[in-house]
């Protein structure tokens, strides 16, 4: 451990009173060289994706000063960038551990420095943060998640006054501003963490409840049924995952009609410990487990579930044997792209030049689906901001209404432009309307998606995650990815026929450590460090005559990456 290091550590033991949980933990690790240095080694990353980490205490976790620190940079950078009628910040947070808390530290530092805070009564969704920002002629937004990260994490995404989250640019000046502030000395506090920070106060207020309103409002806009009648007493487990979605997503079906909704009870009230779903992502089987149990004890028709900042929704069907099966992010964009085509066109409601946006991670069966019907594709990097931005551009084209549907394999959609993220309540709401659309005439998700294989031949995409933790594995990361840097010639039983590297910018997308490696057999594999936690992603797209032929290339490609990664 380094004599720097130490100081940090032995000034943070002197400093670091307003939280008791960090003054135990800060006492608790006098002795434990390891545990500091790991807290203390460097600041938690700030980038696009704002800040996430591992709660505790030090530099490289997230806690009130980390919180601070940033907050502060932040609102350096709208007071240098904004005139000062658009000194305003838009906050919400999720169930997460301290999440409120990190909610009120950050609104008390943008009131001491002036800057008009508007924050939510309660805890809300992602998207909701996104439609604040828009609403209120915000200069920025913060929402305090973690997203779908086991329960030791929270995190600090940051919005641009687009309603996006920020860019590369923006992150970079914010990470200037951050890197000028003392954590202890540079930082404004309107009142400490035990405080009133987050009521309402001169600088200080509550979201009106009439933008909330208006956000289910949007949502039900969406619809595509154009006078199509369907049976909406179809049966529903939901699942909010412990998270924001219970109430935004219950009110937004029962407004439109949906009646018969069970809701998961051991997942339905916020709790950031997630007792039954140590990864509360819907992506994973064991977090959707208790709501296909519900489902099948009440022979439910759908089960939906949304992650704990409602952003993500997955789902699970029942196949000819009346057995369970989840979708995957893929599949369910994939239905909802050929529904929402399909019934435009039907009712002659296609803009002009309708537009698909999706990241170069998705997959690309999408692409020829949309083609079907007219449908211009484009990609993006991985990301949903990136799919934002590209609304922002139709919007400033005048053009906004060419945007039927973005959508990413992490179960990320969006078929408006009311927000700049993806939304799980929109997601929820296209789904349950696309089931209802089907039964009502005899028709399956699985049967209609089995309709898509045969129609545009079979294609499977997984995604795989590599966990490197502390200095050690995040020098671990750098190492092979400078390796797939290098050059690889194979990969498993697939030759490499070409290899895009996006840190070089291509396509007119910003730099990005990202390779995308194009495979014999119409395969590809995508690699790259993720943004918000310590991993290396994998993204594996195979195409093959079925699926079992496809499981058995993907497999031998995973132990190949296995080997890379090991």
């Amino acid at each position: 451990m380094t004599k720097q290091i130490r100081q940090e550590y032995e000034r943070w033991l002197q400093l670091a009173n307003e939280d008791e949980d960090l003054t135990a933990e800060l006492q608790a690790m006098a002795g434990e060289d390891a545990k500091i240095e790991d807290a203390f080694y460097r600041d938690l990353a700030f980038g696009t994706g704002g800040l996430r980490g591992v709660i505790g205490a030090g530099t490289n976790r997230m806690n009130v000063y980390t919180v601070a620190k940033a907050s502060q940079g932040l609102s350096d950078y709208v007071k240098k960038n904004f005139p000062e009628n658009r000194w305003k910040i838009a906050v919400s947070y999720d169930s997460r551990i301290k999440s409120d808390l990190f909610a009120r530290v950050a609104a008390g530092v943008f009131a001491a420095n002036g800057i008009q805070v508007s924050i939510y009564k309660e805890l809300m969704p992602t998207p909701c943060l996104s439609y604040a920002v828009r609403t209120l002629d915000c200069a920025a937004g913060i929402m305090v998640t973690a997203s779908h990260n086991p329960s030791k994490y929270n995190g600090y995404k940051v919005y641009g006054a687009d309603g996006c989250q920020i860019t590369t640019e923006a992150a970079a000046e914010i990470l200037a501003e951050i890197e000028k502030l003392d954590i202890f000395a540079d930082v404004k506090r309107a009142a400490d963490a035990d405080g009133d920070a987050g009521d309402e106060s001169e600088w200080i207020t509550y979201v009106p409840d009439e933008v909330y309103t208006a956000f289910v409002e949007e949502v039900k806009n969406q619809s595509v049924l154009f006078g199509d009648e369907i049976d909406r007493n179809v049966s529903i487990v939901y699942s909010p995952l412990n998270g924001t979605g219970l109430k935004p997503v219950l009110r937004t079906l029962k407004e439109s009609g949906y009646t018969n909704i069970t809701v998961v009870s051991e997942q339905e009230q916020p709790d950031g410990h997630f007792p039954t779903c140590p990864y509360p992502n819907p992506e994973i089987r064991e977090a959707m487990a208790p709501g296909m149990e519900y489902a099948a004890k009440r022979n439910a028709d759908l089960l939906l579930a949304t992650d704990p900042d409602c952003d993500r929704v997955g789902i699970a069907v029942k196949d000819e044997d009346g057995k369970y099966v989840l979708l995957s992010g893929n599949e369910t964009g994939m239905l909802l792209l050929d529904y929402i085509c399909a019934q435009r066109t039907k009712h002659g409601k296609m803009p002009r030049d309708p537009v698909l946006v999706k990241t170069i991670v998705t997959i690309d069966m999408a692409e020829r689906i949309a083609a079907k019907y007219g449908v211009r594709t484009v990609n993006v990097l991985t990301g949903f901001k990136y799919i934002g931005e590209q609304i922002g551009i139709l919007e400033k084209q005048g053009s906004a209404d060419s945007y039927i549907l973005g959508f990413e394999e992490s179960y990320g959609y969006l078929s408006g432009s009311y927000v700049r993220d993806k939304d799980a309540v929109d997601g929820s709401f296209l789904i349950c309307e696309m089931f209802a659309y089907y039964k009502t005439r005899g028709i399956s998700l699985l049967q209609k998606l089995n309709e898509l294989y045969e129609e545009f031949g079979y294609c499977m995409n997984t995604l795989h995650s590599f966990t490197f933790e502390g200095s050690a594995g995040f020098e671990k990361m750098q190492g092979i990815m400078a390796r797939f840097h290098a050059g690889v010639s194979e990969i498993g039983p697939k030759q490499v026929l070409t290899t895009l590297d996006y840190s070089k910018g291509l396509d007119g997308l910003p730099k990005s450590d990202v390779l995308k490696f194009f495979l014999d057999g119409n395969c590809s594999v995508v690699v790259r460090p993720s943004g918000t936690e310590p991993k290396l992603k994998a993204y594996i797209s195979i195409s093959a005559e079925d699926k079992e032929k496809a499981i058995g290339v993907e497999r031998e490609i995973v132990e190949a990456l296995n080997g890379y990664f090991s």
